[in-house]
Order: structure tokens, then sequence, then C-alpha cells
């Protein structure tokens, strides 16, 4: 370096001087710091005000469905039991004879969950993975069946299954259901399939492999998180359902657990004790069979959620 340089003011560099990059300010730190933490907390308190907003009508029907009725009448509704009465839920049980309630609500909504994941994969593996012509249009289908309300449907469904002879039968209904719940499983498919590595189902192809071996050994075992996900949500939702098995159900002896609550409130008669024993004992293997698929259904959805 020059004498010029340096009566210039020019910094002479040492050995191994590297200048330090320069750190953000503390204040800016600390309030960012500070904002994240407002922010979470303000998300804890709207989740857990949600949530208690969602357990306050399964809390009152506890406390309701084990409440004698003068007491009810006494107290209302949010007090608690001084002791626990299980005679309306007795009642309830013995006069619906629930027993045969809970298995056609278990026949038809396990049997319309397997069928309509069954449909849903066999749907979906053809327009995902096959390829058919008018791929968009099909799928556009499917999206505006799963969408139309039952309301619309009940009159023909009423009239087919009448002339098939599958009117007032748990297998009119099976049907029906599957194939109408399948709409949206071959929609939610169809999705995940359409981006389905070709490499592999190629591959698969110069090995020998056919249609039915690429999906029994290849397709299946990795849509299985998928399909278990399906399986949960097709049997809550058929369990749930009340109007069609009310028109396609009239018999006391084919009706399901949701109809059978609906004989509890009539225009001018209502018990709120027997309605709210009802109501639990209603939901109580819905919520059962949800806490044992808890942990397939939440593996499902992390795994779609990573892919």
């Amino acid at each position: 370096m020059t004498v010029d340089n340096l009566a210039r003011g020019a910094t002479v560099p040492t050995t191994g001087d590297v200048s330090p990059a320069p750190a953000a300010p503390l204040r800016t730190r600390g309030g960012s710091r500070t904002r994240r933490r407002v922010s979470g907390w303000i998300v804890l308190v709207v989740v857990s005000v949600a949530a208690l907003l969602m357990i306050f009508p399964f809390w009152i029907a506890l406390i309701n469905g084990f409440k004698p009725a003068a007491e009810y009448i006494q107290d209302g509704p949010v007090s608690l039991p001084s002791e626990l009465d299980f005679s309306a839920l007795v009642d309830f049980w013995r006069g619906v004879d629930f027993n045969r309630k809970l298995l056609n609500s278990v026949v038809i909504s396990g049997s319309v969950a397997l069928i309509a994941a069954v449909l849903s994969l066999l749907s979906a593996f053809a327009i995902g993975i096959g390829r058919i012509k008018g791929r968009m249009w099909i799928l556009a289908v499917f999206m505006v069946a799963f969408t139309i309300p039952q309301e619309a449907l009940v009159y023909p469904l009423f009239v087919l299954t009448r002339d098939l002879g599958l009117y007032d039968t748990l297998a009119g209904v099976i049907i029906i259901l599957a194939v109408l719940q399948s709409a949206f499983g071959t929609y939610m498919l169809s999705s995940v399939l359409g981006a389905f590595p070709q490499e592999v189902l190629e591959a698969a192809r110069l090995d020998g492999a056919s249609r039915r071996q690429i999906l029994g050994r290849i397709v299946f075992p990795l849509t299985r998180p998928t399909l278990s996900v399906l399986v949960t949500f097709f049997f809550i939702w058929t369990w749930n359902d009340f109007f069609l098995p009310l028109i396609l159900l009239p018999s006391a002896k084919n009706q399901t657990v949701s109809v059978s609550l609906g004989a509890l409130s009539g225009q001018y008669t209502s018990d709120p004790t027997a309605l709210a024993a009802a109501s639990l004992a209603g939901i109580l293997p819905a919520l059962v069979f949800f806490f044992i698929f808890q942990r397939t259904l939440m593996r499902g959805v992390n795994l779609g959620a990573v892919k």
C-alpha cells in the first residue's frame, strides 16, 4: 500500500482480521420474541374456549342423563345431580329395544365403511392410475355427487328400493349409503393416486405385474393410511345419519340408534332426562370406535400432510 493511500485514510488489513457481521439489535429480537409469545397465548386461549364450547353439550347430557326427573325440574339442567339415577337410561334401553337398534347401527355403519372404502379404491385406481379419458369431468361428477343434499335424493331412492324389493331392509340402506359415501372417497383418493410415482408403476409392469397385482401389492399398501382415515370417517358419518334411515327403515326392528332417539321427543311430550340418557347411549359407541382408531387416524392424517 502506498503512502498516498495511507494519507487518504485507508485501513491496513492485518492477518486473520475478519470483521464480524453486524448483530441484530437486542430490542428487535426481544420484541419479536414477545410478539410470538403473545400470539401463542392468544391461540391457546381461543382453542381452549372452542374446546369448552364443544364439550359443554356433552357435559350437560352427562349430568342430566343420571339425574332424577324431580331434581331436574327443581334445580334445572346445569346443576350437578345429588345422586346417580340410572332409571332413565334403563327405561330407554328396554323401551326401544336398544340392543336391536345398536346391532342394526353397527352392521350398517361397519358394512358401509368397508364397502365404500373398497369402491373408492377401485374407482380411484381406474381414474388416478388408469388415466381414463375424461378424468377431470368424472372427478367433477363425483364432486357434485357428494354435495347433493339427501333431501333431493330421497324420493328416487324410495321408489328404487321399493321396486327392487329392498325397502325396509338393511341391505338397501347399506348399498345406498355405501355408494353415496364412495363419491367423496373416490374424489379424495383420485387426487392421491394421480400423484403416484410413475417410475414405480413402470418398474412393476416391466417385471410382468398385472393390474390386479399392482393394485394389491403396490397401491393398496401405500394407500392404507388414507383408507383407514376414510373408513373411520365413513363409519362415524353413517352412524350419525338420520334422514335416510328414517325414510327407508320404517319398521321398529330395522331402525338405527339415531332414529330411535327421535321417538323420545314428540309434539306435546318430552322427557329431558331420558333424552339425555339416550344421547349418551347413542354417542358412546361412536366415541369408543373413534378412540380405538384414533392413533390410526392421526397417523394417516400426518402421513398425508408429510407427503
